[in-house]
């Protein structure tokens, strides 16, 4: 089994490595991670905005704030995906937006 360097990969870094850096971004204001909210409700506070329509509960708004970082990187993935980064980032933003799409409306009527 042959081992493959970056430089026999032969991506280059430009705008479809932001697709990866955004789809990052975007997981990391979406989730939470340990025993703390997400970061994403504490940059919404800290900026004045409420990160829940009805205090702790009702529509977690971060969650839509987050496509905001997903919608991007995908058009950024499909629009460089030689530069490196761009597909992996841009596989990663559908797979988010579709299980914000599925999971969300669920999660809603509960």
């Amino acid at each position: 089994m042959e081992v493959l360097t970056l430089s026999q990969i032969n991506k280059k870094i430009g705008f479809g490595t932001i697709s990866l850096i955004l789809c990052m971004m975007g997981i990391i204001f979406a989730f939470s991670f340990g025993d703390k909210g997400c970061y994403g409700d504490t940059i919404l506070k800290y900026i004045g905005l409420s990160p829940w329509s009805d205090g702790n509960r009702g529509i977690h708004y971060t969650t839509f704030y987050s496509v905001i970082f997903f919608i991007p990187s995908l058009i950024l993935g499909y629009k460089f995906k030689n530069n490196f980064g761009a597909i992996l980032g841009k596989t990663l933003s559908l797979i988010m937006i579709v299980l914000i799409l599925i999971v969300f409306p669920i999660y809603s009527i509960l």
